[in-house]
């Protein structure tokens, strides 16, 4: 379980994430592929890793090596995103891998819910889970050391070939190459959670004069929570033209709590 100053650094990385996949033009898939593979150099690096959540070591170092070492192999937008994973804190240097590993595979779902795949996707990769815990031939397959990550992943395309999504493949790839440690089985597990969780969510399309504190989005998120039953993830967007107050649009439906708004709605009613 993630404690103390990884839990902030995850949950800031979580907001951080929401905000780059919700730009105009930011491939989400793009994005989860380039992590994941952030994710593998970090887990076969332990001096890395060690580097990279040093607490005495200057933030803008670390991310500057983040650069360095991973700036020719990622795009620009996902290397200036794990700089600032580096410039974050983290209780142990595993958690940063972990933290790398579950932004990729939310970026990877964000993609397939982008092409309304998602349920598809999280069904998908239940059955790969219950197919390969059932089958003591794969189980042996994706554990075996002697076996290498390109048979393992060419064995999870052979068997999911015209019958499952790309990113239903990629995170299968992911679960059969890179377990760390895990079963595939049990990593495909969590990959559904994963899926579960992003599908059970509503998101609220936020704008607000002025940037929100961590507190007031978590009020807010709050607030959304009880009326409408679900957990709601937030993405907001600061436009000072609002002139105060926020205006929130979950689906069709717009809460409007903004001085324009109220000024908007006053002058509809004088008008009719």
């Amino acid at each position: 379980m993630v404690q103390g100053v990884s839990r902030e650094s995850l949950a800031a990385g979580q907001e951080r994430l929401a905000a780059l996949l919700s730009v105009p033009g930011t491939d989400p898939t793009r994005v989860g592929e380039e992590l994941l593979g952030v994710t593998d150099v970090l887990a076969s690096s332990a001096g890395l890793r060690r580097a990279l959540t040093d607490p005495s070591r200057d933030g803008d170092a670390k991310a500057g090596l983040v650069t360095q070492l991973l700036g020719s192999r990622i795009g620009s937008t996902t290397a200036d995103f794990v700089a600032g994973l580096a410039r974050a804190r983290w209780s142990r240097p595993a958690d940063l891998t972990d933290a790398v590993e579950s932004f990729g595979v939310s970026a990877v779902l964000a993609g397939a819910e982008q092409a309304g795949r998602l349920d598809a996707v999280e069904d998908e990769l239940f059955r790969f889970s219950r197919t390969v815990a059932g089958d003591n031939s794969l189980r042996d397959a994706f554990s075996a050391r002697t076996a290498g990550t390109d048979r393992k992943a060419q064995l999870v395309r052979t068997l999911l070939a015209g019958k499952a999504a790309p990113e239903t493949v990629r995170l299968a790839v992911q679960a059969a190459t890179a377990p760390r440690g895990q079963r595939t089985e049990v990593v495909l597990e969590g990959y559904v959670e994963a899926a579960a969780q992003r599908r059970r969510q509503l998101v609220a399309e936020v704008t607000s004069a002025v940037p929100l504190t961590q507190a007031q989005r978590d009020r807010l998120a709050a607030a959304l929570h009880r009326l409408y039953g679900r957990e709601v993830r937030l993405n907001v967007d600061v436009d000072p033209s609002v002139v105060g107050g926020l205006r929130v649009q979950v689906g069709g439906e717009l809460i409007d709590g903004t001085v324009v708004g109220r000024l908007d709605e006053a002058r509809r009613r004088m008008a009719g």
